[in-house]
């Protein structure tokens, strides 16, 4: 039985998502300053955010070996910790090379701390036989907003990016005690063979199963992150909606989203992961074609609407169905995730240069159905048809 009561364990991995969301918020919220303090052209900013992409998309070997030597709950701890000092690195950094060497080293860390959390969130779920991690990725979205105000509180008060930094480095590390105490344990190193760990990371390649899981991941985040960087692009350019009305559509994901993860764990747990996953995927992707054959300012935000609430339960569940395969497909699902998430944009963006940016859109309600189709094959838990409190 576990030792320590539900809420208590729930909050505990939540204050992880939140300490990601914080974390990344924090520094990206000041990129104006570094680009500024630095003397950076645009592409040099393009270069600097790519390379902690690429840090996230490169980390898969390394993160399946220190899940199986830490375990989830040590390399919780271990890689947020390295992200704190990586914001203190940032404050500090006097030249380009050494602000890209941070940014990638940021990068490593955030896709190290990202599978071990959902790892962790996935362990609390089974310990307990109750859902959580939709409200645990909301969690990483509130985290995200309490760093852009206190972005805008303290640049209000003082330019400084050092001061900034360290109040944020404060609140990560009141965040990382509050958290440390209550984290499941139970995922501990494995004592394989020598080169039993190779032969599982071949499995994890080459399952038809994790690439299916890695294949929604992928999909999934493509249709999150070209909403968030493309939406306010459509209703200006096509829509031909004002300049006050366009950043609407960014709001408009955002909201129905982060809504949607809060009541997500409920509707997983009456209907289970698979139907919400394939139900809210197909919602995506019909809102947002018909909206885009529609056309017009409302119809539009209802379609980005319908692709906020349909993808929002997407990542929650295939993480936990990853991490139910072990911590190497965990790791690899996640990278593709995280790989779907860089390109997702760029693809966008090519598509709407050889043709327009309705076409482009038009790629996103593809891939949301995409997901649909490759949730038909994953087997998902089952879960009883039950309402449970979460």
């Amino acid at each position: 039985m576990p030792e320590l009561p539900f809420a208590r364990a729930k909050w505990s991995v939540a204050a992880l998502f939140c300490f990601l969301g914080f974390q990344y918020g924090t520094w990206i919220s000041r990129l104006p300053a570094l680009k500024s303090r630095l003397d950076l052209g645009a592409g040099e900013v393009g270069l600097l955010l790519m390379a902690c992409g690429a840090g996230a998309a490169a980390s898969f070997p390394l993160v399946a070996v220190l899940m199986r030597r830490l375990g989830s709950r040590r390399l919780s701890l271990a890689s947020a910790g390295c992200l704190i000092a990586v914001l203190a690195a940032l404050a500090a950094v006097p030249n380009y090379p050494l602000a890209l060497l941070a940014v990638c080293a940021d990068g490593v860390a955030v896709g190290c701390l990202n599978v071990a959390m959902n790892a962790q969130g996935a362990a609390l779920e089974r310990t307990y036989d109750r859902t959580a991690m939709s409200q645990l990725h909301a969690v990483f979205s509130a985290g995200l907003l309490a760093a852009a105000l206190l972005a805008s509180a303290v640049t209000a008060l003082t330019g400084s990016v050092p001061a900034h930094f360290t109040v944020a480095g404060a609140l990560l590390l009141l965040l990382l005690g509050g958290a440390r105490p209550g984290l499941p344990a139970h995922q501990e190193p494995d004592s394989a063979a020598p080169d039993e760990p190779k032969r599982r990371v071949r499995r994890a390649l080459t399952s038809g199963t994790t690439l299916l899981m890695g294949c929604s991941m992928a999909f999934g985040t493509i249709t999150e992150g070209a909403m968030n960087d493309w939406s306010t692009l459509y209703l200006e350019d096509v829509v031909e909606a004002s300049a006050s009305v366009a950043p609407l559509g960014i709001a408009v994901v955002s909201v129905t989203m982060l809504l949607a993860r809060v009541c997500a764990d409920r509707w997983r747990t009456r209907w289970g992961d698979g139907r919400v996953v394939r139900t809210g995927s197909a919602v995506a992707a019909a809102g947002l074609a018909l909206a885009l054959l529609a056309g017009g300012v409302v119809p539009t935000l209802l379609g980005f609407a319908c692709v906020g609430l349909g993808a929002a339960a997407v990542t929650p569940c295939v993480y936990v169905a990853a991490a139910g395969r072990g911590s190497d497909a965990l790791a690899l699902v996640a990278a593709m995730g995280t790989t779907g998430l860089l390109g997702g944009p760029a693809l966008i963006g090519f598509v709407a240069g050889a043709a327009n940016l309705t076409l482009g859109m038009a790629t996103v309600a593809v891939s949301a159905l995409i997901v649909t189709v490759t949730a038909c094959w994953i087997p998902w838990r089952a879960r009883a048809a039950v309402l449970a409190e979460t």
